[in-house]
């Protein structure tokens, strides 16, 4: 496939995954200081890590599937992760976020046609 079709995809996925699929509960959640006011976890404060991976692997498999690249699905988790996390510490807001998903959109795309 070639490089528009690949970045469309991958940019409807994105939409996909950032927005109707990432439920309000997994918007809060997936911040470290955010607080579960009812859990069975004894770790309550650690809950973040797991939904913050969850969403991150929905987007790094989207990822995968489409540039048919495992490598690049995984590199979309760790982008997505690092890029929500430090939205969710407060460094950046939603645009420069949504900026940095799309760089990563970009750079995907190029490494699908040229690896």
């Amino acid at each position: 496939m070639a490089f528009w079709p690949i970045l469309f995809f991958l940019l409807a996925w994105h939409a996909l995954a950032d927005f109707p699929l990432q439920g309000d509960w997994m918007v809060h959640s997936k911040v470290r200081s955010a607080r579960q006011p009812s859990s069975t976890s004894a770790r309550p404060d650690l809950i973040w890590i797991h939904v913050l991976t969850a969403h991150c692997l929905v987007h790094g498999g989207g990822v995968a599937m489409i540039t048919q690249n495992v490598w690049l699905g995984v590199g979309e988790v760790v982008a997505h992760w690092l890029t929500d996390f430090a939205k969710g510490e407060g460094i950046f807001g939603f645009h420069t976020d949504q900026l940095l998903h799309f760089l990563a959109k970009l750079l995907w795309a190029y490494l699908a046609v040229t690896l």
